[in-house]
Formats: C-alpha cells, structure tokens, sequence
C-alpha cells in the first residue's frame, strides 16, 4: 500500500473526461464486443487499483489503452498509462515443471537463492499450454520412488523428519500472525541449508518417504509466503517444484493442495480460466486419496475461482460439495499441514463466495460467523475476514457499520507484513470513496495512513 498512485493513468483519464466507472464500463462493453467475455474482469473497483498503481494484466492494459483512444481520438499506448509496452513485455512466465528428482532439488536450490522482498507486482501470465502440461504430468506420470539405503555421507532418521515438521509448524504459526514477509527470509536459510542436503542423504524408505513429505511443507510455506509479500513469480515457481516433490512420492492428497494453492493465487490474480482448471484438477486428482476436510478445502477452492468468475450455479455447487466434504471432517485422520482447516476457515473461505456473487444477506451472515469463529492466533485469516465482512456490509448499504467492522481489522492487522491484507484494505478504500467526506470514512482513511506509516517505520 505504500506504492506511488499511477499519475500517467491518472491524467490520461483526466484529459479523457472518464471516471472510474466510466473507463470500466466502457473497457467492459469493449471485451464483450470482442467475445472476451469477462476476460477484462474490469470494475471501478479495479479502475481505482490501477489508479493507485497496483500491476495489470497486459491484455487487460491493452484493452484499457484501446478505449481511451478511441475515446481521445488518437493512439494510446500501455506505456502511456503508466504500464509496461504490452508490445515488448507480453512473454508468459515458463513453468519449466522439473522432468526429474535431481532437476527439481536443482530448481530449488535456485529458489532459495531469490529475495521474495522488493516492489509487489499484481501481474503473472502463464500460458495455458504451459500450465496444462505441468496439470497433466502430475495427474498421469508414475511415481519416482524413494532410492533407499544408498550409500552416503550422513544417514536421516525420524529424527530429522519430526524437527522438519515442528519447523514447518513454528514457521506457519508466524505466518498466519505476522504475515508472509515476518519469515521468509530466515525459512528459505533453513530451507537451503538444513533440507536440502538431507534429500540427497541416505535413509530407509519409510524414512525417505516421510522426509520428502516434510520438505514439501517447508516448499510450500515458502511458495505461501512469497505469495502473501507480492512476489507473484517466486511464489508460482516454489508451487511447481512443490508440485513435483509431492509426485516422487505419490501424495496426491499433497499435490492436490499444491494445484488448490496455484487456483488461490491464480483468482487473486484474476486468471479466473486457470483458477478454475486448476481447482477443479485438485478435485478429480485427489479423489479416493484424500480425506473428507481435504476435500471441503479443494471444493471451496473451486467455488472461489467460479465466483469470481460470477458463475453463481457453478459455485453453488461447489459450495455445496464443499459443504458436505466438511460434515464427515472427523471420519478420518487428517495429517498436521491440514489442521489449520476447521470449520472458520471453511465459512471464511464461503463468505469470499458470496460476497463476489453479490448475495448480500448471505454474505453478511456468513462472513460474521467467519469472524466471531476464527481463532485470534490466525490474525491474517481474521483480518480478511473482517475485511469481507466490512464490504458485504457496504454491499447491504451499511456503511457505518462497514467503516466499523474495517476498523477493527486495521486495529488487528496493521503488523501484517502481508500485501494480500493490504490489498483487502486498498478494495474497501476505493469502494468507499463516494463516501469520502463521511467523517467515519475520513476517519477510517487517517487509521490506514497512521497504520502505513507505523509500517513502514518498523521496517526501517
């Protein structure tokens, strides 16, 4: 929240005579004209990120750029509007899914080298091809197997497994406090140093098993965390590698979680085709491998990326099989990267629902029950909730009780070194804005501004 408002975007729209809800309509009925669709997934809403200087997507920046020269009567580029040339900058990130057990311990081992700290960028283009390929690999390709018993320098047993696992809990403790940015660094040392080199060890099967397993918690919390600071990229390539340990030793209940985070992080993005196919392949991956609570958590991914997409029978649907997953949670064990999945988290996880399908009472109603079920140790989960809550209120015409309920999630989260809480901010901020000279709305904004600055001095 710290970024520099796009003051090009910002004068061209000025010259233009377009508002907010102007330019997204008018981009709206422009990607409709051309068969997108929803492809622009443009509200006034994403019109005023874009203002403040968040990232765009460079279709959707050529799309905008298209309008306002029409509308201005001469050619515009992205470049003029503050955004990268789509002309020169439109190449997909490659996946580059490791073929092999020593290709991705080398890709990782890359990975750890990478800062996940500097500027947070909202875009990410992966190419459908590129992503199909890396879903359908892990759906189809055998599993590696572990080489037990080679020989080796240092030998691994549950004992180094079970200090893997308690790192990997104490690390996503102080993610789900302090947000991505609190750990990364220190994890991805750990990573490196104390991980790494164990896979290339000697141990049994059973302990060669459970170490990959283990190391797969540590990729993923890393590929989490660099989510959560914005580095979108890292973020995307710690999932795959991820994606592929969890195939060397077939834990489809694990890979499934992995593709259930790339939708999360996909949707976030706006990619709603991928967000989609990537949900709905955690579902038919996992099934007959994975637990009921798994499988409530891969249902509701699949029902956030549909409504987000505003596919409200799609998501119904999904909400429903989410729904009854989650009411036989307690027929079967579930492993401890799961527990964090109890019933708040599910109704946190609905209440996104229906709020982006605009059902207000039901948005209302579930997102209260996400807020008072949450346990306060998951401040960045209640923070988002509070969030949602706060703009299904505004949806119902509440707002004092919105810029209330806003508030507290401010009071609670401002320690959050999570960029995602920030957006979650910036989007109230911006839906707010008529109500500018509401002295609660004031107020709130002088709470964001006081809890930015105290921010960015703690990082000084």
């Amino acid at each position: 929240m710290s970024r520099e408002p796009n003051a090009q975007l910002i004068a061209v729209m000025s010259e233009a005579k377009m508002s907010n809800k102007g330019l997204a309509r008018r981009m709206a009925e422009e990607a409709t004209r051309r068969g997108l669709g929803q492809g622009a997934g443009t509200t006034h809403i994403s019109v005023g990120r874009w203002r403040a200087g968040t990232g765009i997507r460079p279709e959707t920046a050529a799309l905008m750029a298209d309008v306002l020269s029409a509308k201005l009567g001469r050619r515009i580029t992205p470049g003029d509007l503050g955004f990268f040339d789509h002309t020169k900058s439109t190449a997909p990130e490659p996946i580059g899914y490791p073929g092999t057990i020593p290709d991705v311990l080398s890709m990782l081992d890359v990975l750890t080298h990478e800062h996940a700290d500097g500027p947070a960028s909202e875009g990410l283009i992966v190419a459908d091809a590129d992503l199909s390929s890396a879903v359908l690999s892990w759906m189809i390709a055998r599993p590696d197997g572990i080489q037990a018993d080679r020989p080796a320098h240092r030998r691994v047993g549950m004992r180094d497994v079970r200090a893997i696992r308690e790192a990997a809990g104490l690390f996503m403790q102080l993610d789900f406090k302090y947000g991505g940015g609190h750990g990364h660094k220190a994890l991805r040392h750990y990573f490196r140093e104390d991980v790494l080199p164990l896979l290339d060890a000697s141990y049994s099967a059973k302990v060669g098993t459970a170490l990959f397993g283990a190391a797969a918690e540590i990729s993923q919390l890393l590929a989490w965390t660099a989510y959560d600071v914005g580095n979108h990229r890292l973020a995307h390539r710690y999932l795959t590698s991820t994606l592929r340990l969890s195939q060397v030793i077939d834990d489809r209940m694990f890979g499934a979680r992995i593709l259930g985070n790339l939708s999360h992080q996909a949707n976030y993005l706006g990619n709603h085709a991928q967000a989609i196919q990537l949900a709905r392949a955690a579902v038919e991956g996992a099934k007959g491998r994975a637990t009921p609570r798994a499988m409530a958590n891969y249902s509701a991914m699949e029902a956030r990326s549909l409504s987000n997409a505003g596919d409200g029978i799609a998501a119904a649907r999904a909400m429903t099989e989410a729904e009854r997953h989650f009411e036989r949670a307690d027929t079967a064990e579930d492993p401890a990267w799961l527990s964090y999945f109890d019933e708040a988290e599910l109704m946190g996880e609905l209440c996104h629902c229906f709020r982006d399908l605009k059902m207000r009472r039901e948005a209302v109603e579930q997102a209260q029950r996400a807020v008072d079920s949450t346990d306060p140790k998951y401040a960045r989960t209640l923070g988002f909730c509070r969030m949602v809550l706060a703009q299904s209120q505004l949806l119902n015409g509440e707002l004092e009780a919105a810029v209330t309920t806003a508030s507290l999630a401010v009071d609670g989260g401002d320690s959050l070194q999570s960029n995602r809480f920030q957006r979650y901010v910036s989007d109230f901020q911006n839906e707010v804005t008529v109500h500018g000279a509401n002295p609660a709305v004031a107020a709130f904004n002088e709470k964001v501004h006081d809890a930015l600055t105290r921010l960015d001095e703690d990082d000084e």
